[in-house]
Order: C-alpha cells, then sequence, then structure tokens
C-alpha cells in the first residue's frame, strides 16, 4: 500500500477514536449514567454493549473500566476466550492477541479480563469481553485467586440485590517486566483495583479493593479491603462523578465477609 494513503487511513482511525476521549462519558452502564473522569485526556473511549473503558495509549491497558452487573446476564452457558482486537480503537492503542505470545510461560502472566466473562456469559454480546481492551497481563496467583473469587462474590451478590455497578482499573506503583513478545511498548500494571456500588432503597454503598500483581493464589480478596476515598487518590480519579458525598465509602464490605 501507498505510504501516504497508508499513513492518511491511519490518521483517519486515529483521530475519529482519538475524538472519543472528548466525548461525553455518559452510560447507562455507569451510577446515575456519569462514568469517572480524570483520566488523561489523550485517553480514548471505547464504549460497548457491556462495558465501556478508557483507554490510556501510553499503557496500552485501560485505566478504569465500568460496567453493570445484572442477574439476568450470569448463569449462561459455558463461554470460549477468543482473544481479539478491539475494533473501537485503531492499532498500535491496544494489543493484539499474538502480543501475548509466550507471556505466561516466560513471565506467569495470564490473560486477565477486567469485566469479567462470567458477568455476561448469558447475554449475546459476551464476546465483547475478550477484546485485548478489556485485557491485561495478570499474574496467574492473582488472576485465579483473590481477583476471581471476589468477582465470583460480585456475581452472588448481583443475584441477591438484582444488580450492581462496577468499576474496575489498573495501577503502576512499581516496575513490571513487560510482555516478551508484544510489537508495542507498553507497560504492564503493578496492581489493580474494583470498586463496587450498590443501590440499596436509594442508600448508597460501595466495597473497595485494591490488589497487588504480589499476591497469592491462597490469599483473601479480604486481605486487599480499601475505601472509594484511597481509590480516589491512588488512582486521581473521581469514580462516581454524579454520586453525593455522603456516599458510604465501606457500608458494603459486610456484605463480602470482610
Amino acid at each position: 500500500m501507498n505510504k501516504i494513503l497508508y499513513f492518511s487511513i491511519t490518521l483517519i482511525g486515529s483521530l475519529f477514536a482519538f475524538n472519543q476521549s472528548f466525548a461525553s462519558t455518559q452510560s447507562t452502564l455507569c451510577f446515575e449514567d456519569s462514568c469517572p473522569n480524570g483520566a488523561p485526556s489523550s485517553n480514548l473511549i471505547a464504549d460497548h454493549h457491556i462495558f465501556i473503558l478508557s483507554a490510556n495509549i501510553n499503557t496500552l491497558f485501560a485505566d478504569w473500566v465500568a460496567y453493570k452487573v445484572e442477574s439476568q446476564n450470569l448463569d449462561g452457558p459455558s463461554r470460549s476466550r477468543y482473544w481479539k482486537k478491539d475494533p473501537l480503537l485503531p492499532s498500535g492503542y491496544t494489543l493484539e492477541p499474538d502480543d501475548y505470545k509466550d507471556a505466561h510461560a516466560t513471565e506467569g502472566y495470564d490473560r486477565g479480563h477486567q469485566a469479567p466473562l462470567a458477568a455476561f456469559s448469558n447475554t449475546e454480546y459476551w464476546s465483547e469481553t475478550n477484546y485485548l481492551s478489556n485485557i491485561t497481563p495478570q499474574k496467574s496467583e492473582l488472576n485465579q485467586g483473590p481477583w476471581n473469587q471476589l468477582e465470583s462474590k460480585v456475581r452472588d451478590l448481583a443475584r441477591k440485590h438484582g444488580s450492581l455497578y462496577v468499576i474496575t482499573g489498573t495501577l503502576y506503583q512499581s516496575p513490571m517486566p513487560a510482555l516478551p513478545n508484544a510489537q508495542y511498548n507498553h507497560e504492564v500494571p503493578s496492581a489493580y483495583w474494583k470498586v463496587i456500588l450498590l443501590d440499596h432503597d436509594n442508600t448508597l454503598e460501595t466495597a473497595s479493593f485494591i490488589m497487588p500483581q504480589t499476591a497469592k493464589r491462597s490469599d483473601s480478596y479480604c486481605s486487599y479491603t480499601s475505601d472509594i476515598n484511597n481509590v480516589q487518590a491512588e488512582t486521581k480519579l473521581s469514580l462516581f462523578p454524579s454520586t453525593p458525598s455522603v456516599i458510604k465509602p465501606t457500608s458494603l464490605l459486610s456484605e463480602f465477609g470482610c
């Protein structure tokens, strides 16, 4: 392909996605249709049917992913993990399947979902969770241990209450080994956070967790409790911009058994 034509096509695609970063991040997937703010202005917004995320063009991973866990979307048939590049993001702004080659054998990384597949197994859009914009290199001990247990408990509470709002994302507090065969420069997260919000009888309750990549499979997720104020300080994000300041920062933790 002519280099000038290729550059033009790439630029148009990039500008299309770049313009999304300035669009309103109102979404029914976020509480009161108001998604987090405070991420870098260069981030790209990818708004899918079952989650919305803010893709960081420097790390190549999402700073935050927001989704709603609803009881009717749970307990579907077994679904497969077919990894795909996010169609809403231009090449070079997110990783692609081959970038994860030998990641587990070399560094012990799983392809860790931020919006989990199991939360959407009963929807027609379940495969969107396999977009690599929604994936990060997550240590197996963490991904298959306390992180997985936490996601399972969120689903249990969605069955109990009907629905929950969740925002999850990445932290970069210390250097991590890069993916050995990635074609693009990237930065692997050193920790992950998750904030769960329940609107229960007009009372807003939250539970928050921060888990490092050094977590062990045998760890309890309760070992990594935090609160929304701490998460917002660490991420420099306003997670629920439309939420009144009277939100209870740790009141939901008891339902997690913590």
